[in-house]
């Protein structure tokens, strides 16, 4: 049996941040053996997994990653029982591994994207060591990648606990100057300050413009009004809608002189062309989907 010195266990616990105890235990185990013993954590981090899987995981953050070129992006939560964990840096290290790896593999599901490969191991390996090192249920929730022609703007609020991307098409190629890419950027700041539902009123669903007249139209009567005046206030209360859940009617947030919708025909004027919000995607800590 090989000698288990304090510095082979202090120098194992650096690399894996693992706990002084099961580190030792870890190398002896090992005999030693500095790999096999990382392997051991690793093991003993997925096995324990299973008995943490049915505690509460509220806590955590979202990450982004985009492309050098901004034409594919990807943003995942990763959750976590506890905000002290949540902001511990070998947590956000790992959830922004998460974020980058599925940026770089075209997968759908956690179940591919953690048999992906990073420098030689999986993701599911890193999985297993993050769950070494803190006793607790740690999850990837849910991943969402884009890829487009155009340009993907991203957005992460101070704090990490919502996140944000944005889809620009445009009609022709152009290059953006950085004052178009902040413009781009403010965007989806909007989008995580404002929870938009819908782009614009023409993406909105009959069926939602019909429920919301619907619902209009009764309140004003319940408050009194005429039938064909209840018509009329569900009319103005749809464009008040219009105005609250489509992002491109809504008052930007870094100027109140401007419309979202504005904002977006500055870009087309400096740019020369014209620009499409295709699709945004907004994942909050925790929201229910």
């Amino acid at each position: 049996m090989a000698e288990i010195t304090s510095k082979m266990v202090v120098e194992l616990r650096e690399k894996t941040g693992a706990g002084m105890g099961d580190c030792k235990k870890a190398l002896q185990e090992a005999d030693g053996d500095f790999q096999l013993a990382i392997e051991i954590l690793r093991k003993k981090g997925a096995a324990s997994a299973e008995k943490r899987a049915g505690r509460e995981a509220k806590e955590g953050i979202i990450a982004t990653a985009v492309s050098p070129d901004n034409k594919i992006g990807a943003i995942v939560e990763v959750n976590c029982e506890t905000d002290f964990v949540a902001r511990n840096e070998n947590f956000v290290n790992y959830s922004e591994l998460v974020a980058k790896t599925l940026l770089n593999n075209n997968v759908t599901t956690i179940e591919e994207l953690f048999q992906c490969k990073v420098n030689g191991e999986t993701l599911q390996d890193f999985h297993n060591e993050i769950l070494a090192k803190f006793q607790e249920n740690i999850r990837v929730r849910r991943i969402k990648r884009i890829e487009t022609s155009g340009y993907i703007s991203h957005y992460v609020h101070a704090g990490s606990k919502l996140g944000v991307l944005v889809v620009y098409d445009f009609d022709k190629k152009v290059e953006l100057p950085d004052d178009v890419k902040t413009s781009l950027r403010d965007i989806a700041m909007q989008v995580a300050a404002m929870n938009p539902m819908f782009i614009d009123r023409e993406s909105v669903p009959q069926e939602v413009i019909d429920k919301e007249i619907e619902i209009y139209k009764e309140q004003a009567i319940n408050e009194g009004k005429k039938p064909e005046i209840a018509e009329k206030i569900a009319q103005g209360r749809l464009s008040k809608f219009f105005n609250e859940q489509c992002l491109l009617e809504q008052t930007f947030i870094k100027d109140g002189n401007l419309s979202v919708r504005e904002v977006l025909n500055n870009v087309e004027n400096t740019l020369g062309c014209k620009v499409k919000i295709s699709q945004f995607v907004r994942y909050y800590l925790g929201e229910v989907e």
